[in-house]
């Protein structure tokens, strides 16, 4: 296992869409697995390929930050079905260091992919793990959490992150 670096904004392989996987073997759960490793050791909820580097459509997720091994969650292909309500809050991302942002997401959703098998798996979340799985699928279609604020919020966003590349912070 090895961790994996994450790319951080804005890198261009952040907007580009996945693409579906069709092998499901032994170097997509070594890869998965360590996506895990990454995503815990960078104290995140969530983390998709692409944020890694990987263009295929797989994302981690574990809302106890590794505490609990029952609670990871490992999905291929994964797909919203199902949107419910909306809730605004507070959200942050491995690839936009220490930049929270407010963000309406759907407060309950239904998703549909597969497991590292190839055996089908819908999940309905609500809240913090319906935000966490949108935001991670979002990521899979080359959309951003930046993307989803205002005009003017993401333009304080980017000049925000403009400044802390220039001082070496970023």
């Amino acid at each position: 296992m090895s961790k994996l670096e994450i790319l951080k904004y804005p890198d261009p392989h952040l907007h580009e869409a996945c693409r579906p996987i069709e092998e499901f073997d032994d170097e997509l759960r070594e890869f998965a697995q360590n996506m895990v490793e990454t995503m815990h050791g960078a104290i995140g909820i969530g983390l998709a390929a692409p944020q890694v580097g990987d263009d295929r459509q797989l994302l981690v997720a574990d809302l106890s930050v590794g505490q609990d091994p029952e609670a990871v969650l490992v999905l291929a292909n994964a797909e919203v079905e199902l949107e419910e309500g909306e809730i605004r809050g507070d959200e942050g991302c491995l690839s936009f260091p220490d930049l929270v942002l407010v963000v309406p997401r759907p407060a309950h959703v239904v998703i549909a992919g597969q497991d590292l098998e190839g055996n089908p798996v819908r999940v309905e979340a609500d809240e913090l793990m319906a935000r966490c799985l949108h935001h991670e699928i979002d990521h899979l279609r080359g959309v951003l959490f930046i993307d989803r604020v205002s005009p003017l919020k993401r333009d304080l966003a980017r000049r925000k992150i403009a400044k802390r590349i220039r001082a070496g912070d970023w």
